[in-house]
């Protein structure tokens, strides 16, 4: 007979701590079971789920449609490799190019790699199209970005956590400041620039929102100069800020596009990335790749998961509540809060310095509450929860939010 082993919290921190990197820093909560918009600590203890695995689980914990496909898939092919063809690819390549609206799909495995992929594509596309030197295209990046790990990646980061200690970086980027378009104008003016990379709203620096129209100037922009307009939503993306996408809010469709994280419900590791032929098809066989990318299992996760974001109108929820959300914590009256911002349901909170506590203070007073956030740097708290939440659970989540600020008072 099976039995099941029941692993105390403090039992697990201790685990993780003693024979895991430290390259994370958890609040102590040890969770084992998640459900739609909630998880349970391995005591019972039930949270509000206000992370969403950093917009991973955009479609609710364990979405049964998407849990379901997972399974029926497993149970038949895993994985071939692209060494050869699959039943599954085409159909999916197929379905999400008429989804999203572009020519081609390059598909791999996680955000870091996507955004990897976009910018072999835009250099590609820069010396074979756009005829830029061999080795002198540039790219523009933002101050305070995020785009994920990789020694390529970080050597575009400002954030010196993510940089420190890991160079010799990659050259040819360009740093400038995010929601500046005369920024971007003055450097576009350089004729070896190829892209501009860009999150539509920068997350992990905390849920900046730039100014109503700068996307669409900066696509402008770009198109004046013959410049690739390149959108990272990997965590803006699927329905997260009451769209689509978040570019759709001002109508922008990037020539590049980087999707990750809830293209699969949380589920399994699916990205990718889309473009029309005059980019996609300057990738030749031999390349770029991935073993696991564009694998069965993705395939049928991905489009299940897609799937539900249309069928349960999730982008459509995420816009009425995330109103609802930012009004109701504005009427918390506490000296704490600086400001509150946000788009659909990607929101923040931002602690005002002096006030004596931090993010990570009022993060664990939450979770004592029931309730799931983590600070992005030591003043802002990110709200994310899953997009199937209801407007009876967002106002009960706010309670918990103004019991747990006003604690402190």
């Amino acid at each position: 007979m099976e039995t099941t082993t029941i692993i105390s919290s403090k039992e697990a921190m201790r685990l993780e701590e003693m024979y895991g990197a430290h390259n994370y820093h958890p609040l102590p909560v040890v969770l084992s079971r998640g459900e739609g918009v909630y998880v349970w600590d391995v005591e019972g203890k039930q949270y509000f789920d206000f992370l969403s695995a950093y917009s991973a689980v955009n479609q609710g914990h364990c979405h049964p449609r998407i849990v379901d496909a997972l399974i029926d898939q497993a149970k038949t092919l895993t994985l071939t490799s692209r060494a050869f063809y699959s039943d599954t690819l085409g159909v999916y390549e197929k379905y999400m190019t008429a989804y999203f609206g572009y020519d081609k799909i390059l598909p791999m495995n996680t955000g870091a790699e996507g955004d990897e992929t976009a910018l072999k594509l835009c250099r590609k596309w820069a010396y074979e199209k756009k005829g830029i030197p061999q080795n002198e295209a540039k790219i523009i990046v933002c101050e305070n970005n995020f785009h994920g790990r990789t020694i390529t990646v970080i050597s575009l980061s400002t954030d010196p956590d993510a940089r420190n200690g890991f160079g010799p970086y990659t050259p040819g980027f360009i740093t400038i400041p995010y929601n500046d378009l005369e920024a971007l104008e003055d450097t576009l003016a350089d004729p070896n620039v190829a892209g501009f990379l860009v999150e539509p709203i920068q997350g992990e620096a905390g849920v900046y929102v730039p100014d109503e129209g700068y996307l669409t100037r900066a696509y402008e922009l770009c198109k004046e100069k013959n410049v690739l307009f390149i959108a990272d939503e990997v965590q803006t993306g699927i329905a997260r800020t009451g769209k689509l996408l978040a570019c759709d809010h001002e109508n922008v469709r990037p020539d590049i596009l980087i999707l990750g994280k809830a293209l699969s419900g949380g589920v399994y590791p699916v990205s990718a990335v889309l473009a029309d032929d005059e980019i996609m098809l300057t990738i030749k066989p031999g390349q770029h790749g991935s073993t696991f990318g564009g694998n069965p299992l993705a395939c049928k996760v991905a489009i299940a998961a897609l799937d539900v974001v249309k069928d349960e109108n999730l982008a459509e929820n995420a816009a009425r509540l995330g109103e609802i959300f930012r009004a109701e914590l504005g009427k918390i009256d506490s000296p704490m809060i600086e400001k509150i911002r946000g788009k659909g349901l990607l929101n923040a909170i931002v602690i005002k310095p002096g006030s004596g506590k931090s993010a990570w203070d009022v993060c664990l007073k939450m979770a004592e509450n029931g309730l799931l956030a983590k600070p992005t740097h030591d003043h802002i708290i990110r709200y994310a929860p899953p997009l199937v939440i209801n407007e009876e659970q967002i106002l009960e989540a706010v309670s918990i939010i103004k019991r747990s600020i006003l604690s402190f008072e």
